[in-house]
């Protein structure tokens, strides 16, 4: 049989600057992977610490306790007899790096820090780190005092080597070392390391975990080996969502995958691998010139320890792990899920009484709701399945019937921390608009509050009339402009105060236990945030927005899946309705619409949004590139769905929106933090850095350039 070999990696579900959290949540992987058998356990990037420290990683406070924890791992004897990745800052001649700090009964094998580091979209690594910048180099570092006491000597190795053992050959490389061209695996494979650890800190996208597994499928497959990747999970303390989905990777076959969303804080995941295996597929394949010229040749460290033992060959009740079928989740599943599970942790961890949603009637609205019951889902399901982390933390969150009975339903539990409000106006909310919410409200378990704020509106509204001696009027009404905006923002903000106040009491009027105050959930979806197609200050200012990078073919895709999944027949008629603000009064004859009012469409708002983006395109180069993907003429593929324009329509729509984002760009500084779920995000905060004042579009050079653009496409279209 061979060399076989019990590996672990897990994911954790670390929490940044909960130092004893982090490590006993370490400590525990540590005993899990020893009860499987295994003599290697990898764990998250940045574990000890928490991926998300930001700026905290650069005060001194922080190295310091990160070393305190380590000695405190070190000196814990059930973490002796399994040799140890473990993640964490470290300071080396006054510089700080990203390090793997590899261990094996309480003494230090070696220092490894991060050579490449991730430094875009939500990233800022050098920031904070500085990468190690000589590939195969390695010299001394200084042991601090409380640890040369255990390791017995006062230096330990640091740089980029490998951890020979008396079997195998182990290397690692860090998260995004994964993703760059060169690769730290490809050397260290061609140099004989046949055992690769990655401790990553991977956050959460729709549908990216496809591109993380092939990357690491490739890599083995390529290269052949056997390949641990770790990773966070849950909320780290901002806005990403960290999705576990730890991994065990043999010559390009996953033999073991870990869930992908969970409530678990520990979860590990172990294979047994056979070597033997490892070097036959490297000998069959196109590799050995290449190893055999290859220059980069790796430090080893030394260890007497094994991974494997000669029994192994003999015991027939262990064998090598089969490959396993991988598991993907559709869409709709990933924004149930995901956005369920960040809720529960901001929920648990945040120390509040719960949440409130203002429902309107509307999908998005509807969309948060459906998300926050899909949280309780969750949470009812790991109550049911024995998780005592869970069942302290809705002991503690929930009022409950008895000493020790627990919440049974998540529609329950939903009543406990969940409230929803519908903040009507007379002569502005239909009749459709506040039922829907009611029996949303009333299928989900939701606390409902009904009211109409007309009493509060009239009152601010006075203001303007008894100081200005001025009565601003509706549009419908023979109002200009500035007053019909000015009547809709006053109506939109006074349900930002009143869902606040409602937020702060609503636990004390009920005699909930231990009082406390509701977060409140903000609905504006992402191509809303874009386009600034909300006001500053009114209900899109919350705590927390699930759907902030969310689009709106998705939540209607979610919505559709959650009536059938979570037996919701009621979400049918949010699908139906016509998205609208209800901000004008209502008439025969006409009815706000969002996307009249915006002068485009959500679809076209997700294409201008990823162009934007993803695709870095201006004005200009999104002009050229509409004008071909919207062209009536092209040739269209079986999934191409999108709109037919005349060049002249492309360029009136690409100004519009340009100029929209522009005047509304301040916005997107105060936008309520949005749970991170697609590479669009406009999120200001961290992810979509941007000028909030920007010269008139309308008159810039890039109008001016899709404007003759237009007229020579125009020119040559009028000659065929």
């Amino acid at each position: 049989m061979g060399h076989l070999v019990t590996v672990a990696t897990c994911s954790l579900n670390q929490w940044a600057l909960d130092w004893e959290g982090n490590t006993q949540r370490i400590i525990e992987s540590i005993q899990k992977a020893k009860a499987a058998g295994a003599r290697l356990r990898v764990g998250p990037e940045l574990e000890i610490c928490g991926y998300g420290c930001l700026d905290h990683l650069m005060e001194q406070d922080l190295y310091l306790h990160s070393l305190e924890m380590l000695r405190r791992i070190l000196l814990d004897e059930s973490c002796h007899d399994i040799l140890l990745d473990i993640g964490m800052p470290i300071q080396h001649r006054n510089q700080r790096f990203n390090c793997r700090v590899i261990c094996l009964n309480s003494k230090i094998l070696m220092i490894r820090p991060k050579m490449w580091l991730a430094n875009d979209g939500n990233y800022r690594e050098m920031r904070f780190f500085t990468p190690w910048m000589h590939p195969r180099e390695v010299e001394d570092y200084h042991l601090p005092r409380m640890l040369q006491e255990i390791q017995g000597a006062t230096h330990v190795p640091f740089g980029d080597a490998v951890i020979s053992t008396p079997d195998t050959c182990m290397g690692a490389e860090t998260c995004e070392e994964l993703f760059t061209p060169a690769a730290p695996h490809i050397p260290m494979s061609l140099d004989g390391v046949e055992i690769i650890t990655n401790s990553s800190g991977s956050h959460f996208e729709l549908q990216k975990l496809e591109t993380r597994l092939q990357l690491i499928m490739e890599a083995t497959r390529k290269c052949g080996g056997v390949y641990l990747y770790a990773n966070q999970q849950g909320c780290d303390g901002d806005r990403l969502y960290y999705d576990g989905s730890a991994m065990i990777i043999v010559n390009g076959n996953v033999v073991a995958q870990g869930s992908q969303f969970s409530l678990n804080d520990v979860e590990v995941v172990t294979a047994t691998v056979d070597l033997e295996e490892v070097r036959a597929y490297r000998s069959a394949i196109s590799r050995g010139l290449q190893a055999a010229s290859s220059s980069a040749k790796y430090k080893r460290i030394q260890t007497t320890f094994e991974l494997s033992s000669e029994q192994d060959d003999f015991d027939i009740e262990k064998r090598p792990t089969p490959p396993v079928k991988l598991r993907y989740h559709t869409v709709e599943e990933e924004v149930a899920l995901s956005a369920g599970c960040y809720l529960w942790d901001y929920l648990r961890r945040s120390g509040v009484a719960g949440y409130l949603v203002p429902l309107s009637g509307g999908i998005d609205s509807c969309a948060t709701a459906t998300i926050v019951y899909s949280m309780c889902r969750i949470v009812m399901d790991a109550v049911k399945q024995g998780n005592p982390q869970v069942i302290d933390d809705v002991k503690r969150i929930a009022k409950y019937k008895g000493e020790n009975i627990l919440l049974e339903t998540p529609q329950e539990l939903c009543n406990q921390i969940f409230s929803t409000i519908y903040m009507g106006m007379k002569a502005q909310s239909s009749h459709e608009t506040r039922q829907r919410a009611k029996d949303l409200a009333e299928a989900i378990g939701s606390y409902h509050v009904n009211l109409d704020i007309d009493d509060v509106y009239n009152a601010q509204k006075a203001l303007v009339v008894n100081t200005l001696n001025f009565e601003p009027k509706f549009k419908v009404h023979g109002g200009s402009y500035q007053e019909n905006i000015t009547l809709q923002c006053l109506q939109a903000r006074i349900r930002m105060v009143t869902a606040y106040e409602f937020g702060q009491i609503l636990p004390t009027a009920r005699n909930r236990p231990g009082g406390g105050s509701l977060l409140i959930l903000g609905s504006a979806n992402v191509g809303e945030s874009l386009r600034g197609y909300l006001t500053k200050y009114d209900c899109s200012s919350a705590d927390i927005n699930p759907i902030g990078s969310i689009d709106k073919a998705d939540l209607k895709r979610f919505i559709a899946w959650a009536e059938k999944n979570f037996d919701l027949p009621c979400l049918h008629d949010f699908l139906t309705a016509v998205p609208t603000a209800e901000l004008e009064p209502l008439t025969e004859s006409y009815v706000q619409s969002d996307e009249a009012d915006m002068g485009m469409t959500y679809a076209e708002l997700t294409i201008f949004g990823r162009l934007r983006k993803e695709n870095k395109l201006g004005p200009f180069g999104m002009f050229q590139r509409l004008v071909h993907d919207w062209s009536a003429d092209r040739v269209k593929g079986p999934d191409d769905d999108a709109p037919e324009y005349t060049p002249a329509q492309v360029a009136e729509k690409v100004k519009r929106f340009f100029h929209f984002y522009a005047i509304n760009r301040h916005k997107m500084t105060t936008l309520t933090p949005a749970l991170h779920c697609n590479p669009y995000s406009p999120d200001d905060n961290r992810f979509d850095l941007r000028p909030f004042l920007y010269p008139p579009f309308w008159k810039s050079w890039s109008f001016k350039k899709i404007d003759r653009e237009l007229e020579k496409i125009e020119k040559r279209m009028a000659k065929k």
